[in-house]
């Protein structure tokens, strides 16, 4: 069995990696847009037509560039001569992005297969970069289970389809920490250079991306102190070398991020950025930030740099107003630090889970197990395998941001610490499988056979429970939340409902004969996807809670974002009107859905 791994390793991940595009690509190709891609996809049209930044700058360029790239062979129609083209720039992405996709004469359908075909590529290239490195760190067994857990996994299969950032900054987040660590290792000018490179790529994917700065400070002095920990290992001058060549690190990536952004605002008009970095950046310390930026804008070298830092300004002054979240029954005002250990939990494979206890156990033992114990031990550990205590840093860093933060909105945003987990968990196993078990007289070892079929039971559960939910993979819930049917009752937004079933609703709607004799449906619907576009302007009626329950013999449908934020508690402190939280439909139960977001009721 291990020769025929060691032979067909790399055969098997390719297995494996076509079976996530299959199962991405399929599942995905019926899925009207998502709420950001009405953003993203028009954004990044116009930056590679019009070498212009003026659509939604609050996020790095290079995944709508990669969305965008098969758009410009589709002869596609981009009005730049109405008034949303230059129009306030809160709702000017949105509404371009709506001109765009539906009343320009485009295929909206068609330009969400091409554009979302470079993000599933860039999911099947962060599987391989898994594989690669983990294959050489921990050795092939390891890198085809730790790649195994990635492709089966719902959380990247759903966010890997569709024209967002998330599966971006995951692969930037993994190369950074990966080519930088293997610098720290072997620090030639080579090795910098990559780091840097990487890094900026990494800057360029998603904002959230900045915070590899500190953490690689703190990196680079963890590693001077563990790599003399038995000499010296209060030398200044160590430090300072080390500081002075992660800010090479730093610069280099810097100059990758302004040769980007010096493409992107070529053509973007400098009184038209200043103006939208002052409406974007409205808080206090927005507004100080503003000025600066601004200011530094009229210098000509500076103003690529200035609209990168109003990118990173404009995420640091969203993360600070958090947001509204409907989360287990409740809508809350501001972030709660059980949204993301919660939804860890049950957007993940229950089996997957249970993997990573057996993991825990068996490195809990291992610790205890060892008769020497000591801090010279844990740094000796942390010198020979740094890049996985590197992992365990990230990890920690990251999940406390992410607790502690205020923007609850998707599990999708904790994604970066999934690949790192499953290699750690995939190394764990594959060393407990190795661990001897003493028997005499040549009896067989039966401790190996059950560790076998527990792994495998746990990896054809996975298997079926990812076979089972196709295509809704964005609504996955695991057994914990009740299965994706009821995973909405835990949370909704782009963890159940992000308008990716309109397509669904007109199927169910021409299925049922609705609306028959000139009778409108009623439809509040939370989404990307254009009602008007889809099910006809005169098939529909635009409803919400306040106009009361639709007229006898009418349906009504309601997307699960709208119903669940308008049906759940208020926490104490937010206030909501009793006219929105459609009282009249609580003891009503759904006649049917559409795919798996969208409630159907009969009046």
């Amino acid at each position: 069995m291990d020769k025929l791994i060691i032979k067909y390793s790399d055969v098997c991940a390719g297995f494996f990696l076509t079976a996530m595009f299959v199962i991405m690509f399929f599942s995905a190709y019926n899925d009207t847009a998502t709420f950001d891609e009405v953003a993203h996809i028009p954004a990044g049209y116009s930056y590679l037509t019009k070498l212009d930044m003026r659509l939604n700058p609050e996020h790095p360029p290079l995944i709508k560039d990669l969305a965008a790239a098969p758009l410009l062979f589709l002869n596609l129609n981009f009005p730049t001569n109405v008034s949303e083209w230059s129009e306030n720039i809160e709702s000017r992405q949105w509404n371009m992005g709506k001109i765009f996709l539906y009343t320009s004469g485009n295929n909206p359908d068609t330009i969400l297969h091409f554009s979302r075909f470079p993000i599933m590529l860039i999911g099947l290239l962060l599987g391989w970069l898994m594989y690669i490195f983990a294959k050489k760190y921990y050795g092939r067994h390891a890198a085809l289970l730790a790649l195994f857990l990635y492709v089966m996994s719902p959380t990247f299969i759903a966010h890997s389809r569709y024209v967002t950032t998330d599966t971006g900054a995951s692969l930037g987040f993994f190369a950074a920490l990966v080519f930088f660590t293997r610098f720290l290792q072997n620090q030639t000018g080579k090795n910098l250079l990559s780091a840097g490179s990487v890094l900026g790529v990494a800057l360029l994917l998603k904002f959230s991306t900045v915070i590899l700065v500190p953490i690689f400070l703190i990196l680079g002095l963890l590693w001077i102190f563990v790599e003399n920990y038995s000499e010296d290992i209060f030398a200044p001058k160590n430090y300072l070398i080390i500081l002075w060549k992660t800010a090479l690190v730093f610069l280099s990536s810097l100059a990758l991020v302004y040769a980007v952004y010096t493409f992107h605002i070529w053509k973007y008009p400098l009184e038209l950025q200043k103006t939208d970095t002052s409406a974007i950046l409205t808080s206090a310390r927005g507004q100080v930030a503003s000025a600066a930026l601004n200011k530094l804008s009229d210098i000509f070298v500076l103003r690529p740099l200035t609209e990168y830092f109003l990118g990173v300004a404009s995420v640091i002054q969203r993360a600070g107003d958090g947001n509204a979240a409907h989360f287990m029954y409740t809508v809350y005002s501001k972030a709660t630090p059980w949204y993301f250990p919660v939804l860890y939990l049950v957007k993940e494979h229950l089996a997957f889970h249970i993997l990573t206890l057996a993991a825990l156990v068996f490195a809990f033992w291992k610790i205890i197990k060892t008769p020497e114990k000591n801090p010279a031990l844990i740094l000796r550990w942390m010198r020979e395998h740094f890049l996985e205590a590197a992992f365990l840093f990230f990890i920690f860093v990251y999940a406390f941001q992410s607790i502690t933060g205020n923007l609850n909105i998707g599990v999708r945003h904790i994604a970066p610490v999934l690949p790192l987990i499953y290699i750690l968990v995939a190394n764990q196993i594959v060393k407990w499988f190795r661990v001897p078990r003493k028997f005499s007289n040549g009896v067989y070892d039966y401790g190996n056979i059950l560790k076998y079929s527990f792994v495998g039971a746990m990896a054809l559960w996975i298997v079926l429970d990812t076979l089972i939910t196709a295509p809704y993979y964005l609504s996955y819930y695991n057994e914990l939340a009740g299965g994706t049917l009821n995973g909405y009752k835990v949370a909704t937004d782009s963890n159940y409902d992000w308008g990716q079933d309109m397509k669904r609703l007109k199927w169910w709607m021409d299925a049922n004969n609705v609306p028959a004799e000139g009778q409108k449906i009623a439809l509040h619907y939370f989404g990307g996807g254009s009602p008007a576009y889809y099910l006809g302007a005169n098939n529909y009626e635009d409803w919400w809670s306040s106009k009361g329950a639709p007229q006898a013999g009418m349906y009504f449908a309601i997307s699960a974002n709208a119903r669940e934020g308008s049906m759940a508690t208020p926490v104490r402190g937010f206030t909501q009107a009793s006219d929105d939280k459609y009282l009249w439909l609580k003891d009503k139960i759904p006649i049917a859905r559409a795919g798996s977001s969208i409630f159907i009721y009969k009046f």
